[in-house]
């Protein structure tokens, strides 16, 4: 058993430890075999043909070492042992060393390991036979040879050195590869230990037989590379079984359990990499030379996901998409390195795992990189298809230092992505609509709505103002919602928290079921004023709130006409035909539709002329710039005109001033609201407002 290569290193301040811990290792192994040295040339001068033998099948069988399963190997069993240990039963702890010793020199020229390696395999060898040696000298167990009769003690002696053989060499062979590559040194025991303890033990306990079989004939001796090959192939079928359990089947990609399982491994790498505290202040220091900074190793996490990619299925088929997606794995790799992963998550989507990075950038340039690979079409029987995609990047450390919440913080990148129509998009937290305290924010607004209490939940009211008369002809119903422990939550704040969810449903029917009970409880103290009411994508793409709110109206005894519906362009854009369609039916009821900030969205003069709208909103601020960029006034003047030639009424919010609200007198607007005329107030301040309201001059 011994380190294998690892593409990783540690930080540079463990390689003088590295060595170190090798060089002690060596002279401790060279003072336990250095007094049997003298005694090597006469037992090599009269060693048995089977002696020579058993060398030669040592170098034999370690050509192909047993490897634990998995995409690392982080160490390697070699057969070996079976013989060098077999030698050292039978004669002694020189002769086994000298096995030993010349398979690891073959094995090591073989596969190009450096010198100290070489090395530091034969003084761990040694080291482990010594401890062995010790054991058996204190039990004063004899040599094997034709006349002996092992029984039942010898046999629990040779077990226990056995032992001490394995306690000792595996932590020599742990410390090694900790030392040297980093990480968590009990994940890497954990690791190894479960595979390499069977095939070591079975290769120590095969000994004795090995032993038995060449005191009977020497010709035996070749037999017992049949048992060997056995746990090989046992070994290779676990590999295998190990390789399927951690692979794509389409693409022969790492999956999910594989790519997780890697950057657990490269996590408790880098850990290793995160520089110390700096010493508390009132601490003496010793004046030294300043030490650069040291520059700590990214990890970037890349999840990709096609676009359309559903198209291809519909339209050619899965056996087209199945090859689709092989040739987009195939691609991913092409733009990867020999350290990287590829791995498919399932569907259309990929991840791509990128160890040491220098920074983000780095990781954003190779998420560039990736984008512009799949920029090409791929050919399928000579039909070229579009495999674009949006990828999100989450890095580590600064988005996260777990495979969950990289996965995560990716995925909120790569939706990022997708909804400004970009190809990379690295993670943003105000982008994150799932953190932690939304999440916690959420579940609190979903238990205030479902309590049947106000639960905090309240409504303001901001008039709105008819320009020509100075009438206030209705109100806008602004949500305020007060958190027992946070106080006062941001509107906009919540509506990002829950138009992602279903709670926006649970929402905005207690803003229908608030805003038309204080219509109707107006109404009864003679006051008769319009709601404008804000609804978000979520309720356009499902029929309910039409039905809700007719059964709303018709409980109060409101009249259609009171309420009106404020949408945006965005939600417009969502998915047109399914609000197409709920806006017919609004229309059908009698409500009013208005156009919520107007001129920030994308297709507004189509939205204009095919919608049923009979209000546009112009966006505050456009309002707001007005007395001060000349540009500003000729949008919302333009805007003016255009809707007012459409037999539209044009709403202006906030207006704060006097001076904005005399030029939007001038442009012809047809109505106002802001601070200039109130500020939103509770709907039980709106009677006592409205008495003691006068239009301004």
């Amino acid at each position: 058993m011994e380190p294998t290569a690892l593409r990783n290193t540690g930080p540079p301040e463990r390689e003088g430890v590295f060595f170190g811990y090798v060089a002690v290792v060596g002279v401790l192994a060279g003072a336990a075999v250095v007094p049997f040295l003298s005694a090597l040339p006469a037992f090599l001068r009269h060693a048995p043909a089977v002696f020579w033998l058993m060398g030669a099948l040592a170098v034999l069988a370690d050509i192909r070492p047993f490897t634990p399963p998995g995409r690392r190997q982080v160490s390697a069993v070699f057969p070996s042992i079976c013989f060098a240990f077999a030698t050292l039963l039978t004669w002694g702890f020189a002769p086994a060393v000298l096995v030993e010793a010349v398979a690891v020199a073959v094995v090591s020229f073989r596969m190009r390991y450096r010198p100290w390696r070489a090395a530091f395999n034969t003084a761990q060898y040694a080291l482990a036979s010594g401890a062995a040696s010790v054991v058996f000298a204190l039990a004063h167990l004899p040599r094997f040879g034709p006349d002996t009769r092992p029984g039942w003690p010898q046999g629990l002696v040779f077990v226990a050195g056995a032992t001490v053989w394995f306690l000792v060499n595996y932590p020599l062979v742990s410390i090694t590869v900790w030392l040297r590559f980093g990480g968590s040194l009990w994940r890497l025991v954990r690791r190894t230990l479960s595979y390499e303890a069977l095939a070591t033990g079975s290769l120590l306990l095969l000994a004795p037989v090995l032993v038995a079989a060449a005191h009977v004939s020497a010709a035996l001796v070749p037999f017992v590379l049949v048992p060997l090959y056995a746990v090989k192939r046992m070994a290779r079928l676990s590999q295998a079984q190990e390789r399927l359990a951690r692979q794509d089947p389409l693409t022969g990609l790492a999956n999910r359990k594989a790519l997780e399982s890697e950057v657990a491994e490269q996590l408790a790498v880098l850990g290793d990499w995160v520089p110390a505290p700096p010493a508390a202040s009132g601490e003496a220091t010793a004046t030294v030379a300043p030490v650069p900074p040291r520059v700590v190793p990214r990890l970037a996490l890349l999840l990709l996901d096609l676009d359309r990619f559903k198209h291809v299925n519909d339209a050619l088929g899965h056996d087209v998409g199945d090859r689709v997606l092989k040739l987009v794995g195939q691609r991913l790799q092409s733009g990867t390195g020999p350290g990287d992963m590829v791995a498919r998550l399932g569907g259309d989507e990929f991840a791509v795992l990128l160890p040491r990075l220098p920074d983000e950038a780095a990781a954003r340039q190779a998420a560039l990189r990736l984008a512009r690979l799949l920029d090409t079409p791929v050919q399928v029987d000579g039909m070229p298809l579009d495999v674009s995609g949006s990828i999100g990047v989450a890095v580590y450390p600064e988005h996260g230092t777990d495979f969950a919440t990289l996965m995560r913080h990716a995925d909120v990148a790569m939706y990022d992505a997708k909804g400004r129509s970009d190809a990379v998009a690295l993670y943003a937290p105000e982008s994150d609509h799932n953190s932690p305290g939304r999440l916690s924010l959420l579940a609190d607004l979903r238990r205030a709505l479902e309590s049947g209490r106000d639960g905090g939940i309240t409504f303001h009211y901001q008039p709105q103002v008819e320009l020509a008369t100075g009438a206030v002809i209705g109100v806008e119903a602004l949500l305020r919602w007060y958190h027992p422990q946070r106080g006062r939550v941001d509107p906009e704040e919540l509506i990002r928290v829950a138009e992602h969810s279903a709670v926006m449903r649970l929402l905005t029917l207690r803003v229908i079921d608030d805003v038309v009970a204080q219509l109707a409880k107006w109404r009864t103290e003679g006051v008769a004023l319009r709601a404008a009411i804000n609804v978000s994508v979520r309720d356009l793409h499902s029929g309910d709130i039409v039905d809700h709110l007719a059964e709303r109206l018709v409980h109060h005894g409101v009249g259609a006409e009171y309420i009106q519906l404020e949408i945006t362009e965005g939600a417009l854009m969502a998915d047109p035909h399914r609000v197409m369609a709920t806006l017919r039916r609004l229309e059908q009821l009698g409500v009013a539709l208005s156009l919520d900030d107007f001129g920030t969205g994308y297709s507004s003069m189509q939205h204009l002329r095919r919608l049923p709208l009979s209000e546009v909103k112009i966006d505050r601020s456009f309002v707001m710039g007005m007395t001060t960029d000349p540009d500003d006034e000729a949008i919302v003047c333009s805007i003016i005109t255009l809707s007012t030639a459409l037999g539209m009424r044009v709403v202006a919010e906030g207006v704060e001033n006097e001076s904005t609200w005399r030029r939007l007198v001038a442009a012809g607007c047809h109505i106002a609201q802001g601070w200039y005329y109130a500020r939103p107030m509770p709907g039980g301040e709106m009677v006592q407002w409205l008495s003691r309201y006068r239009p301004p001059q």
